[in-house]
């Protein structure tokens, strides 16, 4: 309850991530309970990341990112991993289902990008797998930058909060690498290739070809 309180006085305040929160006294004073209540309150809301707690500098508004979606998602994976993996494949299925429906916003946000970038990060993903290296900062970069145009900062984090849990959790929960992970590569290529030729129909075929390679390393650890 405390904790709703403080959320709606950040709101009130109109304080903004990064802003300084006042203090515990302060708020104590404003909302008329505890320190020990605020101190609890605060506790909650830093494991939330609606504020962080700068030890020897004071508390501000947090970032509000999906840090604590992906700590229960991750969580979850591992709890079921004596079971069927349902955590890791349903994060999959989102994954693909937001990359599919976001398909024509991206055509007509990257329409008038530059797409050197993004062609330079799948050169060296292609690289990388050849020389049998991982590629998984350069896929999350690749993504981030593909994302940007769209200036969806929630299906931003979204994307990326699932990509971070499968593939934290593939190697966590022992499930190989696809032996075709140059498949991956070739698909990240074609998404490229699409979203510069405004094809939305190969777009989709490429996502979905992205994807196989996961699908069938989940399907290996199943046999």
């Amino acid at each position: 309850m405390v904790a709703d309180q403080v959320q709606e006085l950040i709101i009130s305040q109109g304080l903004r991530p990064g802003d300084p929160m006042p203090t515990e006294v302060e708020l104590g004073e404003a909302l008329s309970v505890s320190r020990s209540s605020i101190r609890e309150a605060i506790r909650v809301l830093a494991s939330l990341d609606i504020v962080d707690v700068r030890h020897g500098h004071g508390t501000f508004v947090g970032q509000m990112s999906l840090a604590p979606l992906i700590s229960g998602l991750m969580f979850r994976a591992r709890m079921n991993l004596h079971n069927d993996l349902r955590t890791l494949r349903e994060v999959v299925q989102v994954r693909i289902a937001l990359d599919l429906f976001i398909t024509d916003d991206l055509i007509k946000a990257h329409r008038t990008v530059d797409h050197t970038e993004l062609e330079a990060i799948v050169q060296r993903m292609e690289r990388r797998a050849h020389a049998g290296e991982s590629f998984a900062e350069d896929d999350s970069a690749f993504h981030s930058a593909l994302l940007t145009p769209l200036g969806n900062e929630l299906i931003h984090q979204l994307v990326l909060a699932f990509w971070e849990v499968h593939t934290a959790a593939l190697p966590e929960l022992g499930i190989r690498p696809a032996r075709d992970i140059l498949d991956t590569v070739r698909a990240h290529q074609a998404m490229l290739d699409a979203l510069k030729a405004a094809d939305a129909n190969a777009y989709r075929e490429a996502v979905r070809e992205h994807y196989r390679p996961l699908q069938r390393a989940l399907a290996e650890h199943d046999s």
